[in-house]
């Protein structure tokens, strides 16, 4: 028994180990693959999307506005003041959109200012971050269509 003692923890150590690499190996190949870059995750959101040219007439079907947003961002002293365009990918989700653009989409894009600092604000890829930040936590808000696109029509940062 004594002679068996070593072989008999041996394997369980090498059974253990071989387990562990398996589930390692499991969760890194069939693991959670969402991107946490929000440009990539806004690209997912909208990967269904189809991209069909559109005329301006049909533009304005599906686009709404939310103008004149002020608010403090991150750094204290300075306030913001923007005006957003929210391109939808049907009618009815503009429809949606609408309705609740001002008790819960403007909620939404102050809390997404409230976290930005004048630096990342300062240069277009900040923007571009905001962008599509806001479209990753607007989609699951709508539930007759998908945002697809968003753009800053108006942006003054002033000192307070």
């Amino acid at each position: 028994m004594k002679k068996m003692l070593p072989w008999l923890v041996s394997l369980l150590l090498a059974i253990t180990l071989i387990v562990i690499v398996g589930l390692y190996s499991w969760s890194t190949l069939f693991g959670d693959s969402s991107p946490k870059d929000p440009e990539k995750q806004a690209q997912e959101s909208v990967k269904d999307v189809k991209a069909e040219p559109m005329s301006a007439d049909e533009m304005i079907k599906v686009t709404s506005e939310l103008n004149d947003i002020t608010t403090n961002i991150a750094d204290t002293d300075y306030v913001v003041k923007l005006s957003l365009s929210f391109q939808l990918d049907s009618e009815s989700a503009k429809e949606e959109f609408d309705k609740v653009k001002d008790i819960q989409i403007k909620p939404i894009v102050n809390r997404a200012l409230w976290v930005l600092d004048r630096e990342q604000l300062s240069g277009t890829t900040g923007k571009d971050q905001l962008c599509a930040e806001l479209i990753n936590a607007i989609n699951p808000v709508l539930t007759k269509g998908k945002l697809s696109k968003v753009e800053i029509t108006n942006f003054i940062m002033t000192t307070v």
